[in-house]
């Protein structure tokens, strides 16, 4: 967390709040002096973030609008205001537009996309009351397409424009909205999508890592602190004139530009026992 960044005495909604990122961001919150609400559809996970950091857990379905609705009012309850909301539930449902299934599609709209929407259309109106911040973390997924994440990509964007509407439209009643958009991170999503990646070449969990960050200029995926601590500033006043931003927390890897990668890289095929045959 940034050292100057303080959040005391306020109150923050945090989605997906069980693992990763969105406990990260609990944590750092909580560190930074806010009083936090939790929500994820795992309530053991949730119980422990809450032992763990002092967050209050309130396990549901934020796809779910009755759930969204009691989620703002339990953090009322307990605080009396809400200065701060981070949208972070998510899915991924891999595959293209001929690959994924209509529920495939549905599930990913529901999970990234609309219930941002749900989270904001509830709390919005208290983060007027106390002129507070909306964050959505979002993806560079929603920045610049790849292959076989039609749904997460499409849905990683609308959230994007979504979240810039908002900053929009409540801008001139002292709500900000902002964007985070992390490359890869070091989370329990992420070593699942590493298993996957790596396991058919032989590689462990941190060669995926190093071969998919190959290209990002840091030569490492992120942290799940380093996303929460881009998060906090966004929440605290030391952002005050930040509004519709879209800050890229990536290591760099949005910026690089594959025309000239063969510049820099020999890329070569892997060999049979599936190790990369060359190195940068």
């Amino acid at each position: 967390m940034h050292s100057g960044t303080s959040l005391d005495g306020k109150a923050v909604i945090v989605t997906g709040g069980g693992s990763g990122v969105g406990a990260a961001v609990a944590a750092t919150a909580r560190a930074a002096g806010a009083h936090v609400v939790v929500t994820g559809r795992r309530a053991d996970a949730l119980d422990a973030v809450a032992k763990r950091t002092g967050a209050v857990a309130y396990p549901g379905d934020v796809t779910d609008p009755a759930h969204v609705a009691r989620l703002v009012e339990t953090a009322l309850e307990h605080t009396g205001r809400i200065d701060g909301v981070v949208a972070n539930a998510g899915t991924m449902r891999p595959g293209s537009v001929v690959d994924l299934s209509v529920e495939d599609w549905d599930t990913t709209l529901a999970t990234n996309l609309t219930s941002v929407f749900l989270l904001a259309r509830a709390a919005v109106p208290h983060l007027a009351a106390a002129r507070g911040a909306f964050v959505s973390v979002s993806s560079i997924a929603g920045l610049r397409a790849s292959s076989g994440a039609a749904a997460y990509a499409a849905s990683k964007a609308g959230m994007t424009m979504l979240t810039q509407s908002i900053a929009a439209d409540f801008g001139p009643l002292g709500v900000r909205a902002n964007v985070v958009c992390p490359g890869w991170v070091r989370t329990e999503m992420a070593d699942e999508e590493m298993r996957v990646f790596g396991e058919p070449d032989g590689l462990a969990l941190d060669a995926a890592y190093d071969e998919v960050t190959r290209l990002t200029p840091m030569r490492r995926p992120g942290t799940a602190d380093e996303i929460a601590a881009a998060v906090a500033w966004l929440l605290s006043a030391e952002s005050g004139y930040v509004n519709g931003a879209v800050l890229t927390v990536d290591g760099g890897t949005s910026i690089v530009d594959p025309g000239t990668v063969p510049f820099d890289f020999r890329i070569r095929p892997r060999t049979a026992e599936g190790d990369p045959a060359g190195t940068p």
